[in-house]
C-alpha cells in the first residue's frame, strides 16, 4: 500500500498510472463548480453526499457509510475500477477527501491524499464536467475491525485502554458550536482537530508536530493503544486516521455515524467544555 499522502511531484512522475479523484466539498455547498472551474486532468468528481455516503435514520449521522454495493456503484461510474492507485484531493487540505481515501483503503485499494491540493499543481487545469468512459468497480465488504458501532463507543467511554479522538474544531468539542442535535463531545474523547495538521497551504506539518498533537492525547508510538477516531459526521475523522496512518501510530477505528448520530440518540451521554490535556491547537497555527 502507498503512503497515505503524496506529492504532486510523485503524482507526476506517476500520472499515466494513476486515477485522480476531485473529492471538493464544503459544508454549505458541494464542490461541483470549484471542479468545473478547474480539476486535475483526467480526476473524476466524487459527491460526498452522494458518492461517499447513503440516506440512512438520524441515527445513523448526516454522512451515513454506504453499502458496500452502493459505493461500488458510485466508483464504477466515476471510471474507477480498484485497478490503479486513486490519488483524491479537495480543497480543505485533504480533510474531506480523506473520507474516500480511508474507504478505498480500508478494502485495499490502493489510494492517497494528494499532499497540498492543487496548490503544487504546475500543469494546465482541465475545465468542465469530465466525462470518464464508466467502469466495473466489485463491491467489497467493510472489514468490521476498522469500525467502531455505537455500542464500542459507549464502552470506550469507561475504557481507559481505548482513547477517543474528536477531529472537530476546538469550539464545537467545547460545545460552543455546532450543527448538530446537541453540542459538546463524547465523554472521554480527547480533542485532535484535524484542521490543526495542515498549514494555510494544504500541506501536511512537520511529523514532529503532528506527533506531538497525537501525544498530547495519550498516543504515541511506542505503546499499541486502542483508539475511535470521530468527527461531525465520519468524515474528517478519517483525517485523522490517514495522518496516524502516515507516522506509523497503532491504527485507529473509525466511528462512521460520529457526534451527528451520536446526539441523535438522547439517551447517550455528551460532555462540554476543553479538554484539560489539550491546547488549543486550532488557534496555535
Amino acid at each position: 500500500m502507498i503512503s497515505p499522502f503524496v506529492s504532486w511531484q510523485w503524482c507526476r512522475e506517476n500520472f499515466s498510472s494513476l486515477d485522480f479523484a476531485d473529492v471538493r466539498w464544503h459544508l454549505d455547498r458541494g464542490g461541483d463548480e470549484e471542479y468545473a472551474a478547474g480539476h486535475v486532468p483526467g480526476a473524476a468528481f466524487i459527491d460526498l453526499d452522494h458518492d461517499l455516503s447513503e440516506a440512512g435514520a438520524p441515527t445513523d449521522g448526516r454522512h451515513p457509510l454506504p453499502s458496500p454495493e452502493h459505493f461500488a456503484r458510485a466508483l464504477s461510474k466515476a471510471g474507477i475500477d480498484g485497478s490503479r492507485p486513486v490519488i483524491a484531493y479537495d480543497s480543505e487540505g485533504g480533510i474531506f477527501a480523506a473520507r474516500l481515501v480511508w474507504m478505498l483503503r480500508t478494502i485495499g485499494v490502493e489510494s492517497a491524499l494528494l499532499d497540498g491540493g492543487l496548490s503544487d499543481v504546475d500543469i494546465e487545469l482541465a475545465t468542465g464536467h469530465s466525462t470518464r468512459e464508466p467502469v466495473t468497480f466489485e463491491p467489497r465488504d467493510w472489514p468490521a475491525s476498522a469500525i467502531a458501532t455505537v455500542d464500542d463507543v459507549l464502552a470506550a467511554t469507561q475504557d481507559p485502554d481505548t482513547i477517543l479522538i474528536d477531529a472537530r474544531p476546538t469550539p464545537r468539542y467545547r460545545g460552543e458550536d455546532d450543527v448538530d442535535a446537541r453540542a459538546g463531545h463524547i465523554p472521554s474523547a480527547k480533542s485532535v482537530p484535524c484542521r490543526a495538521h495542515v498549514t494555510d497551504s494544504g500541506h501536511l506539518r512537520d511529523a514532529s508536530e503532528l506527533r506531538e498533537a497525537f501525544a498530547s492525547a495519550g498516543i504515541d508510538s511506542e505503546e499499541s493503544t486502542s483508539v475511535v477516531s470521530y468527527c461531525g459526521s465520519g468524515v474528517t475523522g478519517c483525517h485523522n486516521i490517514l495522518v496516524m496512518e502516515q507516522l506509523g501510530l497503532p491504527a485507529p477505528r473509525l466511528y462512521p455515524g460520529s457526534f451527528s448520530a451520536w446526539t441523535a440518540d438522547d439517551s447517550l451521554p455528551i460532555e462540554v467544555g476543553q479538554d484539560s490535556n489539550q491546547n488549543d491547537r486550532d488557534n496555535s497555527h
